[in-house]
């Protein structure tokens, strides 16, 4: 695949100069004026190859979007993967919607994994082009904590004291399972950078904590996105102790359940389906099985098209 990276300075923010990166898949196969813009996750960046070639191959025109902080965006000067509210994000995917239109294309499809599965949801509902989003697919959206009913309980409170302390972070809970399910050098078939993506996390800021906390509770209140969406997850969510070959099929990452639970609340043109042996990034998934989430993605999309 041929990309060209474009680094879009944005205004600075607290911690001083902002960039983010734009990426553009290069190709005469491009049939359509709609393109796909891809948003990564948590403790991600866009490596997926595959998944650009499957959207060229369909006739869209494909972009990327690293996020401030993130992947080939991150700087010097900032915190790596660090926000205080999902907000601050509106202005990235903004100026990448209108790059996109400006190069040509009539309108996007903003496709969102993890994270950015719940920051796409929140633009389609109240982003300031949200006019030019013709569809929403959602690959495993973040749309509550897994964690223990407990934790949960306690999230606004213990997240609340970066009010006072904005770096205040603990040890990521992420499990070291899912790198190394994933990652070529370990049990895996992706060959990605691992300072960009790496298997332990990154600290787990108490802003950000909070700053999530509050999008799933706007998610929750009802989003009324008017736009088709669709919805992917796994079929299988568990928390492994140990290394297990189910964690080649499964989300070990989210709750499938709580997708399912919240899903509901994103607008009235909500489907979804489940890919069995999916993990927690369909698209990586062994190759049957992200061949299947592709294939869902293109076959609705075509109803969209209508």
């Amino acid at each position: 695949m041929k990309y060209v990276y474009q680094e879009i300075e944005m205004p600075d923010d607290y911690e001083g100069r902002v960039v983010i990166t734009l990426i553009k898949a290069l190709s005469d196969k491009i049939k359509s004026k709609r393109a796909i813009l891809y948003i990564h996750g948590y403790v991600d960046y866009f490596f997926q190859d595959h998944l650009a070639a499957a959207v060229l191959e369909n006739g869209y025109g494909f972009f990327a979007l690293e996020l401030r902080k993130y992947g080939h965006s991150f700087l010097p000067n900032q915190h790596f993967n660090y926000c205080r509210s999902m907000r601050e994000y509106d202005k990235d995917i903004t100026c990448a919607i209108n790059e996109i239109l400006t190069s040509g294309y009539q309108d996007v499809v903003l496709l969102g994994h993890s994270t950015g599965g719940l920051l796409v949801s929140l633009y389609a509902a109240k982003g300031t082009l949200r006019g030019k989003v013709a569809a929403v697919v959602l690959n495993s959206p973040f749309l509550e904590f897994n964690t223990s009913v407990l934790k949960k309980l306690l999230i606004p409170v213990v997240s609340s004291f970066s009010r006072l302390f904005p770096y205040l972070a603990k040890k990521n809970e992420l499990s070291p399972f899912y790198g190394e399910s994933i990652h070529i050098s370990m049990r895996g078939e992706w060959n990605y950078d691992l300072i960009l993506k790496p298997v332990d996390g990154v600290p787990l800021y108490l802003a950000w904590l909070r700053a999530v906390s509050r999008a799933q509770r706007r998610v929750k209140k009802g989003l009324d996105i008017k736009v088709p969406v669709l919805v992917l997850s796994s079929n299988y969510s568990f928390h492994p102790r140990k290394w297990s070959e189910d964690i080649h099929y499964a989300d070990i990452v989210l709750q499938v359940k709580d997708i399912e639970k919240y899903m509901v609340c994103l607008g009235p043109q909500v489907t979804y389906h489940m890919i069995p042996g999916g993990i927690h990034d369909l698209f990586l998934s062994r190759k049957p099985v992200r061949e299947r989430a592709l294939q869902q993605v293109f076959e609705w999309l075509k109803t969209v098209n209508r």
